[in-house]
């Protein structure tokens, strides 16, 4: 590592820093912006936004880069872990059965309208239909960016398909406390937080995201919606798995018998690695430990400030490489997707969440 790369590395880490600082302070001293729905990484990702897209300053991000990147990917991760602090497993006990296969039918559900609309109907090609189905199913970039590896596509592709699922993630911090203040008209009643914090959960694209519009409705919501989509994340892995080993029988139609067997193992063995979804797991064991009482409260406390710095660096990361001009590029055919899955799972899923929660209540008599 040379001297110049640790330059634009900690120069990026420190952009990253000084947003979230700034995010931090005007929630601190203007209170009126989150009783509003602008809460700490609303902030964060509205303020990195604005930067990232002003035209003088676009080459500052691309050569601050390094660091930028190492924000979005591995502090999000490690605030995530961290945000195991504020949870026990009696809130997964809240969430249970029902939360994981909401998941299942909306990751399902998205994802093959993803490659039906995509494929058959935009004429798009199959590699970014399968990306930006991805995106919009899983976990946002991150699901994109370890299925890239398995499908081999262009960095343009990569690159329009995180901004779509970026664009309408971020729709999503705002539509979400929106639509929450309209359920409550008709769907008040002592559960609505918990089943609206699972709709989250199950339906935005980001965790970063389903983190800051579930914050802006509520604590209660906000532990819901993180478990729920953790439980969505830790299905990349065999997802990742089961595309690689059906993409393998294409790679058979170009590459020879030997090359191909090569192409598959090797392609299996990157899936295996990084697409396990590892600090899924280190966030549930974060929360066993926070389950046996094991620190103090003034410690949890700490952990917890130290973590919202973190998160709110990661939210400053992710608006800084959301670029708008990525997707004029690419032309409207991906974002017709991206806007239909969007929809999709802002109605369908909260159709499957209807539905799901309403089955659980039904008692059957034989």
């Amino acid at each position: 590592m040379n001297a110049k790369f640790n330059s634009k590395f900690f120069s990026g880490m420190l952009l990253c820093v000084c947003i979230g600082l700034i995010a931090m302070q005007l929630t601190e001293h203007f209170y009126w912006l989150s009783s509003n729905g602008l809460g700490l990484l609303t902030l964060a990702i509205l303020v990195g936004i604005g930067l990232g897209n002003l035209k003088f300053f676009t080459p500052v991000v691309k050569d601050f880069s390094p660091g930028i990147q190492f924000a979005k990917q591995r502090i999000l991760r490690i605030g995530i872990v961290l945000y195991g602090f504020r949870l026990t497993f009696q809130d997964i006990g809240d969430v249970g059965i029902l939360g994981a296969m909401i998941d299942l039918a909306v990751f399902l559900s998205t994802f093959g309208l993803a490659i039906f609309l995509g494929v058959r109907y935009f004429k798009l090609d199959k590699d970014i239909a399968i990306l930006i189905g991805a995106g919009s199913a899983i976990c946002g970039a991150a699901a994109i960016l370890a299925t890239e590896p398995v499908v081999r596509a262009e960095n343009e592709k990569v690159t329009v398909a995180i901004s779509t699922v970026v664009i309408f993630g971020t729709i999503s911090i705002f539509a979400y406390p929106a639509i929450y203040n309209l359920g409550q008209i008709y769907f008040a009643n002592i559960e609505f937080p918990l089943q609206f914090g699972v709709y989250i959960g199950s339906t935005v694209h980001e965790v970063a995201q389903v983190l800051a519009a579930a914050k802006s409705v509520g604590s209660d919501v906000a532990d819901t919606a993180v478990i729920t989509k953790m439980m969505r994340v830790m299905m990349l892995g065999p997802f990742l798995i089961g595309l690689s080993i059906y993409l393998s029988n294409s790679y058979e139609k170009i590459l020879d018998s030997q090359s191909t067997n090569n192409v598959s193992k090797y392609a299996r063995l990157r899936t295996l690695k990084s697409g396990t979804p590892w600090f899924a797991f280190l966030f549930l064991l974060v929360i066993a430990f926070n389950s046996a009482n094991l620190f103090s409260v003034e410690w949890v406390q700490y952990v917890i400030l130290i973590d919202n710095f973190l998160l709110a660096a990661a939210m400053a990361a992710l608006g800084l490489t959301t670029q708008f001009s990525a997707m004029k590029n690419a032309g409207m055919k991906p974002l017709f997707l991206a806007s239909i899955l969007f929809l999709w799972l802002v109605f369908g899923g909260g159709a499957i969440n209807l539905a799901a929660t309403a089955l659980s209540k039904m008692q059957f008599v034989i």
